[in-house]
């Protein structure tokens, strides 16, 4: 048990000491931290672990489709279950995203990184999640225009690719899937460089977060007329996973494997539903303040969850 803790309570400090560093730290740090990570390190990992992993080993169709229907279970009951209580699409498009989308980069990677040191395997499962979850973004976003407007198939299907393409996590891991492919050797300096700057990821990220956790706390409380976040968090904390790891288990999917996918169907809502809440004008402090508590009750989570599986598995 010791060996699936003592990883997570190293993410745990390193988020909590950057909610104590708060009061020290100019408000701009955060931005900072979060924009390196998204653009430059995680694309940076992704693309050289999966660089260095046989191409056969990431194609793993067993893997996808598992991860791939547990998402889209969650997303679309969700979206039916709020489409009808509320008869509004834009609002059950968000909270459907906010059951789905998870937080596979920011905290998956370091998770993953902290319990599989050196596994590419491991970085293979992140980036494949976070591609997934990218596909389910993108699907959001053709939801919420089509709310405004009706797009024929094919500008739809061009919308969802822009939003897809544009990903710097999905292009660095579509990098890494190529190189893997040409079976491409790096000189042994960029590789080196590629790596170390990769690895600064998971440090900053989980600072970062700390420090928006932090912050998030001194804003006042939604009113109480808002409808209650919580059913979404349990979609998200306990459903998916619950999907995941029944759809990986059918599918034959190694036992490693499956218990990284479970772990990352568990990663808290990712910010990047916020943003996409705040641009619509929909539910975005309802949102905000629910991912923050989805985060929160990770901290409990993973590690149940993480051990639970070690006996299941």
């Amino acid at each position: 048990m010791s060996q699936l803790l003592l990883p997570l309570l190293a993410v745990i400090a390193i988020m909590a000491a950057g909610a104590l560093c708060n009061r020290i730290l100019p408000r701009p740090v955060e931005g900072v931290l979060n924009q390196y990570v998204y653009f430059v390190a995680f694309p940076a990992i992704l693309f050289i672990s999966l660089a260095a992993t046989p191409f056969d080993d990431i194609v793993n169709p067993g893997f996808v489709l598992g991860y791939l229907g547990a998402m889209a279970l969650t997303y679309f009951s969700v979206y039916q279950i709020y489409c009808r209580a509320e008869g509004k699409a834009r609002p059950a498009a968000i909270r459907a995203l906010a059951a789905t989308f998870g937080n596979t980069a920011f905290i998956g990677i370091p998770v993953l990184m902290a319990l599989y040191p050196g596994n590419n395997t491991a970085m293979m499962a992140a980036a494949v999640a976070s591609l997934l979850s990218v596909l389910m973004f993108a699907v959001t976003v053709v939801q919420l225009r089509l709310v405004h407007e009706s797009l024929p198939p094919v500008q739809r299907l061009w919308l969802m690719a822009k939003v897809v393409g544009k990903n710097p996590i999905v292009l660095g891991s579509a990098l890494g899937v190529l190189a893997s492919y040409l079976e491409l050797i790096l000189p042994a300096s960029v590789e080196t460089l590629v790596r170390i700057v990769g690895q600064s990821s998971s440090p900053c990220a989980l600072f970062a977060i700390g420090i928006a956790l932090a912050r998030s706390l001194k804003e006042p409380p939604l009113p109480a007329k808002d409808l209650p976040f919580w059913p979404i968090n349990l979609a998200k904390l306990a459903i998916q996973p619950l999907l995941a790891l029944g759809l990986l288990a059918v599918l034959g999917v190694s036992s490693e494997l499956l218990i990284m996918g479970v772990l990352l169907a568990a990663m808290p809502t990712a910010a990047s539903v916020y943003l996409l809440a705040y641009r619509d004008q929909t539910l975005d402090k309802q949102t905000a303040r629910g991912i923050v508590t989805g985060t929160v009750l990770t901290l409990l989570s993973l590690p149940m969850l993480a051990s639970g599986l070690k006996f299941i598995v």
